[in-house]
């Protein structure tokens, strides 16, 4: 399997993350400028939420560019991992902000001082958020799906999570405009915990793919139905894999008749690579013959 996408679906992907750019600038602004003014600390938390968006995007700007280089003299197995990193950054960014975010809200409502109400225009910002964040997660999922793309799936839903956060944020503000002034900076502080659990378990999964996690067991079962599939492949043992972004590498065994020639043998071999790569996200499959 070609581990480059179509030059076409490379273009859908660079425009999904633009757009995803130009929405969280715009309401980033609108959300800080709104929130500071309308007196809502949620509404500020939310921006600062569109804010790590948008660092987000140009870290995934970044990744998108550098992953799809071929190997050379330095990485002999290519840049796939550039992806991997990109969403362990993803992770940890949503990490922080989300811990930023639940500090200032509980000194906030741990405060002596009487919170005020907020200016109803925050409201409308918050829900023109909602629907903004969640028709961007819709159309980027889809893209990330095409383009078979975790870290852009990862993108897509830290749209989501920022969706959910924005409807924490207009309830809070409702509930802060019919009195209950308390639930603006409790809304701040939802939306704080939503973000850190996001970006942890972001960050968790990336990190278990730097140190190597092995393909999910029924891809394995898949390479190893493959691999016995291949005329003259008699069995398989130490088979082993090992993510590379959306990639797997494999390492593997190949039992084969003692009594062929090496060529023979060889033909066999490279036959079981093939098909493994032409069946599955394969990036490569490193095959060690063993005479039976």
């Amino acid at each position: 399997m070609n581990p480059h996408p179509h030059p076409s679906l490379q273009q859908a992907a660079q425009r999904s993350l633009w757009l995803s750019v130009v929405v969280n600038v715009v309401l980033t602004l609108l959300q800080i400028v709104t929130g500071l003014w309308a007196g809502s600390q949620a509404l500020v938390a939310d921006a600062l939420h569109s804010l790590s968006d948008l660092i987000a995007d140009f870290v995934a700007l970044l990744a998108r560019r550098h992953s799809h280089k071929a190997p050379d003299d330095d990485h002999h197995y290519g840049h796939q991992r550039y992806e991997t990193a990109a969403s362990l950054a993803l992770g940890l960014l949503l990490l922080g902000a989300g811990v930023s975010m639940l500090l200032g809200a509980g000194n906030k409502i741990t405060s002596a001082t009487p919170l005020a109400p907020v200016h109803q225009a925050a409201l409308w910002v918050a829900l023109l958020t909602l629907l903004s964040k969640e028709l961007l997660f819709r159309y980027m999922l889809k893209i990330a799906s095409e383009v078979k793309s975790s870290m852009l799936v990862a993108n897509a839903w830290h749209a989501r999570a920022d969706a959910a956060s924005s409807l924490v944020v207009a309830l809070g503000i409702a509930g802060n405009l019919a009195g209950y002034t308390w639930l603006d900076p409790l809304a701040a502080a939802l939306v704080g915990f939503m973000v850190g659990k996001t970006g942890w378990g972001f960050a968790w999964d990336a990190l278990h793919d730097l140190m190597d996690r092995a393909a999910d067991a029924d891809t394995v079962a898949a390479i190893r139905a493959t691999l016995l599939a291949t005329p003259g492949v008699q069995g398989v043992h130490d088979l082993r894999t090992r993510r590379m972004a959306d990639q797997i590498q494999v390492d593997v065994h190949l039992e084969i008749d003692g009594n062929l020639t090496v060529h023979q043998g060889h033909d066999i071999a490279a036959a079981a690579r093939l098909r493994v790569m032409s069946s599955q996200p394969v990036l490569d499959v490193m095959t060690h013959i063993d005479p039976v």
